[in-house]
């Protein structure tokens, strides 16, 4: 086997883009099992919320990658890449392609490009850390990162609180800046090649998308997810509870917003939060990455990406085109 042939598919984009919709349709051309590429949908609980495939697509298309932990733990990109190389060899022994779908592009990066070996950071000490941070606003949390480590401050900071806390938990505990570890510390594993193909949809049209969506969220029962995970003990501090619809829809339960507030503010940050995975992809995917238009019939978009693969010499594990 070649060290730098692609060994797996991933389909990418911003949310709302239809990376689930085109992964089922190339599931019904080719034998795949798919790996979530969503850093929300790793914990359990968080179904509606996270946009989750339901049992029924599950059922006809095996998935890995879902429900892995506790909306209180933390789920890193480096646990994720080493996750990604073991399923990607369980997957080829079946004669199957693996297929990478979701928008959390620095898990994408991770797997192709991995980064440094993650330092040890004593358990007691990490734990009482959290706790601490965890009821920390995020005003001050930035401040900490930009004493402690100024070098990835602003990369840290519009990561929002689980990456500032990351931050500074790196710093406080080993010693050395999170962004020192990156430049000088070893890679944790080898890298994977595969082949990119990445959506795009207008503004116009992806707003649109997204404001359907969260109507489709609150009717599914987001507000009822919510108010059952606060009442199993989870907190808006955690790394699960701290994503967008989850944070919103938690401060209208306490009676912070009315609903109809706290779905716009849904609406208004995921509309953000769009546009910076946009922002991402145009610079950060790499050269060769396949764009597709996201409003193209879905045949015209399935066979752009058996185009791409053919094109770039993707080929299932037993040696036959993809």
């Amino acid at each position: 086997m070649s060290a730098d042939r692609p060994r797996f598919l991933a389909i990418t984009g911003a949310t709302a883009s239809g990376k689930t919709e085109l992964s089922l349709a190339l599931a019904e051309r080719i034998p795949v099992e798919i790996i979530s590429m969503d850093s929300r949908q790793v914990y359990t609980g968080m179904d509606i919320g996270t946009a989750k495939v339901d049992a029924g697509e599950r059922a006809a298309v095996p998935h890995h990658g879902l429900d892995l932990v506790a909306p209180d733990e933390r789920y890193s990109a480096g646990r994720y890449a080493r996750d990604v190389r073991g399923w990607i060899e369980e997957i080829e022994s079946r004669g199957a392609l693996p297929l990478l779908v979701g928008g959390t592009g620095f898990f994408l990066r991770s797997v192709m490009e991995p980064i440094f070996q993650e330092p040890p950071l004593e358990p007691e000490r990490l734990d009482r850390l959290r706790a601490w941070l965890a009821d920390v606003e995020p005003e001050r949390l930035a401040e900490f990162v930009t004493a402690l480590d100024p070098a990835r401050a602003e990369v840290a900071i519009e990561g929002g609180p689980q990456r500032m806390s990351r931050t500074i938990e790196v710093a406080l505990l080993s010693g050395i800046p999170l962004s020192r570890w990156h430049r000088e510390a070893p890679q944790d594993g080898p890298g994977v090649p595969g082949v990119v193909v990445a959506l795009d949809l207008p503004r116009d049209e992806m707003y649109r998308r997204i404001d359907d969506r969260v109507s489709r969220m609150i009717e599914r029962g987001l507000v009822e997810e919510v108010r059952s995970l606060l009442d199993a003990g989870y907190r808006d501090g955690d790394p699960g509870m701290s994503g967008t619809g989850y944070r919103e829809v938690t401060a209208y339960l306490r009676g912070e917003s009315t609903l109809e507030e706290a779905m716009e503010l849904i609406r208004r940050n995921t509309r953000r939060y769009a546009r910076r995975q946009m922002t991402w992809f145009r610079h950060q995917l790499p050269s060769a990455a396949t764009w597709v238009d996201a409003t193209d019939p879905i045949e015209a978009r399935v066979s752009t990406v058996m185009e791409a693969m053919h094109r770039e010499g993707l080929t299932s594990p037993t040696g036959k085109p993809s």
